[in-house]
């Protein structure tokens, strides 16, 4: 499996995180990281183009309408949090993809200063 940077999930993060629409939680990630039904929910109500803007990981060996091409999830469908930019920089760090960890630091730093101001 080969798991690549998911551009629009980058711009997508960037700009919620402009709006406001983040929370610098310090909890764990398994709190707030939506569960397969949080899941389904939104993609009965949303395009899987929308649902992958959520997760910064593209397996590209997978059908482009089917969840298990996205990886490295770090929102909650409504917002960026924090301690998902840090699982998804910690694991993507785990296992070798570091466009994936270089683009959750820059988030998350980015993330931090918003929250911060």
């Amino acid at each position: 499996m080969s798991i690549e940077l998911n551009p629009a999930a980058v711009k997508f993060a960037q700009r919620l995180i402009e709006e406001g629409k983040l929370k610098n939680d310090e909890g764990h990630w398994g709190e707030h990281n939506p569960n397969t039904k949080a899941e389904n929910d939104y993609l009965d109500q949303h395009e899987i183009a929308e649902y992958g803007q959520w997760h910064l990981g593209l397996d590209m060996s997978k059908g482009e309408d089917t969840k298990g091409r996205y990886h490295f999830p770090y929102g909650d469908f409504q917002t960026v949090h924090r301690d998902g930019l840090i699982a998804a920089k910690e694991r993507a760090a785990q296992q070798g993809y570091t466009a994936i960890e270089k683009a959750a630091d820059e988030l998350l730093q980015q993330l931090e200063k918003q929250a911060a101001s």
